[in-house]
């Protein structure tokens, strides 16, 4: 992805440095404190209400994860005021950001979503920066693997239908689909989920639970104990060509890319042709998702093919799935009003890869093997 913003040192920020990546309409924020010795300025640090401190004990709790979840909306105030009156907790009440170089304005606000990640409310009025009031743009070498924009963002919880009626009650999403241990799991390990969603499902926020009592601990509970609590598990990128985006974060894999998990055995992909029909396409299809490790499942309306990382910090916590829906999204990744009046506006082929839940949970069992041989 594209470096296009920054926000350090170079800037007047003596807070925290954050530098932001963008490939088409997925944007990207890394952040990370300056020490909290330092006395703070806000004369030109962006976000309101940070402290380096708090960033500090984010740190310390989780390691390299999410802390914000950003969705654009019509009126940032409008959306914190009827969440918080519908049980949301308040994070960042509404702060507008205006730049002196700059025509228009950003509106932010924050409420909590689960555990210490919160659903960051942005508003803009003809505000036309590379990402916020106050960074600057930065003019980089041009990069992109074909990534469109985000597909859904996978939170972990404790406790999932107390976790749903809480978000789903302050934002009005609703739910499109639930899978439980025997959906998704393996002998040795399992999980209960529930996928929200708002109006035109372009926002899909699942939420996990781990289930107890199998032969392996749950790597929702893994999840849960390394993160020292709820958090975002992982963030899915959709594209419109697969293969040649695998291919490029292949080929950056040994200079500070991307580690996929391993292959699934080739039993996972003979049986594709019983479950995809044996077209030449899918043949096609198959032979190619064989040869770079992914995972394909289908529904009524299309094909969802999606292969995962490993986990990208130190811990084993967060990663990053990336998928294309095919025969269910145009060629910017969008969908379209079906016969039934429901909006698909992500193109989303009705799955999340349930078909693929075991296998994945196979492969994160092997992975998670690696990691010290004797984990239960």
């Amino acid at each position: 992805m594209q470096l296009v913003a920054k926000s350090d040192q170079t800037t007047g920020n003596q807070t925290y440095c954050s530098y932001v990546l963008r490939s088409n309409e997925l944007v990207l924020a890394f952040t990370a404190p300056y020490s909290s010795k330092i006395e703070q300025t806000r004369s030109r640090m962006p976000h309101p209400g940070f402290l380096a401190s708090d960033a500090h004990d984010f740190f310390d709790a989780h390691g390299l994860a999410v802390r914000a979840l950003g969705i654009l909306v019509d009126d940032a105030n409008a959306a914190f005021r009827v969440s918080v009156e519908n049980g949301a907790i308040s994070i960042l009440t509404p702060h507008v950001l205006a730049d002196a170089d700059l025509q228009g304005r950003v509106t932010i606000s924050e409420v909590k979503l689960y555990g210490d990640v919160v659903l960051r409310f942005v508003s803009i009025d003809k505000f036309e920066g590379p990402f916020l009031p106050g960074y600057e743009s930065v003019d980089a070498l041009p990069l992109s693997c074909g990534l469109l924009r985000m597909d859904h963002a996978v939170g972990n919880v404790y406790k999932l239908l107390e976790a749903m009626k809480e978000i789903a009650g302050f934002t009005g999403f609703h739910e499109v689909a639930e899978f439980t241990s025997k959906d998704v799991g393996t002998p040795e390990s399992g999980l209960n989920s529930v996928v929200l969603a708002n109006h035109n499902e372009m926002v899909i926020l699942p939420l996990n639970e781990p289930t107890y009592g199998t032969e392996r601990r749950s790597q929702v509970q893994t999840y849960l104990q390394h993160n020292e609590g709820p958090g975002l598990q992982h963030l899915a990128f959709i594209c419109n060509d697969i293969f040649s985006t695998v291919q490029e974060m292949q080929m950056r894999s040994h200079v500070g890319g991307f580690e996929f998990l391993s292959k699934p055995p080739p039993a996972y992909y003979k049986g594709l042709y019983d479950r995809l029909g044996s077209t030449t396409r899918h043949k096609s299809i198959i032979q190619q998702c064989e040869e770079l490790g992914i995972l394909v499942d289908k529904d009524e309306r299309g094909l969802l093919l999606q292969i995962f990382t490993k986990p990208v910090g130190d811990r084993p916590t967060l990663f990053l799935e990336i998928n294309e829906r095919i025969d269910c999204m145009d060629e910017d990744g969008n969908g379209s009003t079906h016969e039934d009046g429901k909006i698909s506006g992500k193109g989303r082929c009705d799955g999340f890869g349930k078909g693929n839940f075991a296998a994945l949970f196979k492969m994160m069992e092997d992975y998670e093997r690696t990691l010290d041989g004797t984990r239960s």
